[in-house]
């Protein structure tokens, strides 16, 4: 016999016989089922009541609600809560009270929602700290299981630090404040960082109360940007400019600082009001010009980086820290305004020379035309005047054309001395930009670095050949070339060109001459220095009736006696004589002195 057993004793008044009929001391089985009934919870279907947890495992959750069975809830529907224990009193709604196998449905999850949007408002309107299951990520943020309702927790409100993996978060429970709702969608959305909040302000004020411009601190990068680097200075952030990193140039702040790293920073200005801190990093250095080799001035070759370029100029690193900026214009001797970047690029690796250096302003200016000869030293050597030279037209101005002989040397043919024949009105008539044309040397000034040019020089002037060939008087075949309004251009060779008034181009049937007409005309004037040949086409046939009128005339003046100081007299046939008529004049005149 085990020991559970040995010492009991059947009760010796005990009636077997009221037990098997169903009565106890004359009270029937019906009545002690009504009476241990009165002893349980009224438990009614769909209803919320408070139960006590029985037991915990990984499956279920055993609750007691004081009824004749306990129920059994999935461990899933607890998720929100890892620390439920047995003892803890839950809410749970009631499904049935007694399914077909007459055990007892219950559910948590439920009984949260049936009370969850009402605790979400009160959360808010109390400001109340709730707990929360984080379920999953999702964009933006991360979904929280609050009182049964998914709420939305942005990444930006997690933690007062920018999180870099959500991923840590989910399957946590962790503490929050409601901080909007959406009644019409019925959307949440909470905060942890907001919990933190009020600490950390308070962290803030005493941290700030401490600084002092010039303090150095410790703290740990936060947060790397474009423009900067946010450190933790232990409850309070500081801002690191991009420009105060370091003493030379940095295009990317991640190759200077890492995320999480701790560095030693300085105070250099704060604002208590606006809690805004700026640190330096690159101030716990000596200056790098005060490192500048002191043996270095004027004059001196220095190689170096180029690390910034602008229309301008660039800016080269001759050591870290240390820059000097070429001018574009100490780039070439060229005096043509041009951009930096034809002649260099950022990472080009150059040497230049120094030419101005200024330690105190901390300043330095570079050139790299000075590696090459100024062409205008021996400009007399290499072009002396009467030298003939290709050169190349750069642009134009109305009085003439800018060519380029060389890089940095410059000339002007003006637009007299293109061509001895053409009538150039402007430049672009005679040439383009870009193209190659011959020139002739004819002055320099050194002193303003300017050469004269000439084109039309390279040819001997067809102007000494033309005063013989159109001499007055002379008759020529011309052709009407343009019609203007105060007379016509008349071309008489391919490269000579002539001009006649309206009332020189009356044709002998009294019309005037038309543009494309070819017909003779005499040379009535010719001006080797204005190289201009004035013509007449009515002189041709004018002239001609008044020789065959004199001519009539002549035997009758040859009859007549004359007088020995008898000068024959000469009729004024125009009012406006010109020298062609006087010409004729002087023929006649000796004509008429040679017969008398």
């Amino acid at each position: 016999m085990s020991e559970l057993t040995k010492n009991v004793q059947p009760l010796q008044d005990f009636n077997w016989d009221e037990f098997e009929n169903g009565t106890v001391a004359s009270v029937s089985r019906e009545e002690l089922d009504k009476a241990y009934d009165e002893t349980l919870n009224k438990v009614a279907d769909h209803q919320v009541v408070e139960g006590k947890v029985v037991s915990v495992d990984k499956k279920e959750v055993v609750v007691n609600i004081g009824y004749k069975s306990d129920g059994i809830i999935q461990a899933a529907e607890f998720r929100y809560n890892p620390e439920l224990k047995p003892g803890d009193i839950v809410e749970v709604y009631v499904e049935s009270a007694e399914d077909k196998k007459g055990q007892l449905l219950l559910s948590h999850k439920k009984a949260r929602l049936s009370k969850a949007w009402d605790r979400v408002n009160q959360a808010l309107d109390e400001q109340q700290v709730i707990q929360g299951f984080i379920k999953c990520r999702t964009k933006g943020g991360m979904i929280v299981d609050v009182f049964g309702i998914e709420a939305f927790l942005p990444g930006s409100q997690i933690d007062v630090h920018p999180i870099r993996d959500y991923d840590q978060f989910v399957g946590k429970t962790m503490e929050f404040k409601v901080v909007k709702i959406n009644q019409e969608f019925r959307n949440v959305v909470v905060s942890h960082k907001a919990l933190i909040e009020a600490e950390l302000e308070q962290q803030k004020q005493e941290i700030i109360s401490k600084l002092e411009k010039g303090q150095i601190l410790e703290g740990t990068v936060k947060n790397i940007t474009s423009y900067g680097v946010f450190v933790d200075l232990g409850g309070v952030d500081g801002l690191i400019h991009i420009t105060d990193l370091s003493w030379g140039r940095v295009d990317d702040p991640k190759k200077v600082v890492e995320l999480d790293q701790k560095i030693n920073v300085v105070i250099l200005d704060f604002d208590e009001e606006k809690k805004r801190i700026a640190l330096g990093l690159k101030q716990l250095t000596p200056h790098p010009w005060d490192a500048l080799d002191q043996e270095l001035k004027v004059g001196d070759h220095i190689k170096g980086k180029v690390v910034v370029i602008a229309d301008y100029g660039a800016f080269v690193e001759v050591q870290p820290g240390v820059e000097g900026l070429i001018h574009v214009s100490e780039m070439s001797w060229s005096q043509h305004l041009r951009s930096a970047q034809e002649f260099l690029k950022v990472g080009d690796e150059v040497e230049a020379v120094i030419l101005t250096l200024d330690r105190e302003e901390r300043k330095m200016s570079l050139g790299i035309k000075q590696l090459k000869e100024d062409p205008w030293e021996t400009i007399e050597v290499k072009y002396p005047v009467g030298s003939k030279h290709t050169a190349k037209v750069r642009n134009f101005t109305n009085f003439g054309v800018f060519v380029e002989l060389e890089e940095g040397v410059d000339g002007l043919i003006h637009i007299s001395d293109l061509s001895w024949t053409k009538k150039v009105k402007h430049p672009s008539e005679f040439t383009k930009v870009g193209e190659p044309i011959d020139v002739i040397v004819l002055d320099i000034d050194k002193e303003n670095r300017r050469l004269s040019l000439g084109h039309k020089q390279l040819e001997d002037n067809p102007w000494d050949a033309f005063e013989a060939q159109y001499t007055i008087g002379s008759v020529h075949t011309g052709k009407v070339l343009e019609v203007l309004e105060k007379g016509a251009v008349i071309q008489l060779g391919e490269d000579v060109e002539g001009f006649a008034t309206p009332k020189h181009l009356v044709k002998e049937d009294g019309s005037q001459a038309q543009q494309g007409e070819e017909l003779p005309f005499k040379v009535i004037e010719f001006n080797k220095d204005s190289k201009r040949i004035i013509l007449s086409h009515s002189r041709t046939f004018e002239d001609k009736d008044r020789e065959e009128k004199r001519a009539a005339r002549k035997p009758a003046a040859a009859a007549a006696p004359k007088k020995k100081d008898e000068t024959p007299k000469i009729e004024n046939v125009a009012a406006s004589t010109t020298l062609g008529d006087l010409d004729v004049l002087a023929n006649l005149k000796a004509q008429m002195e040679k017969d008398a």
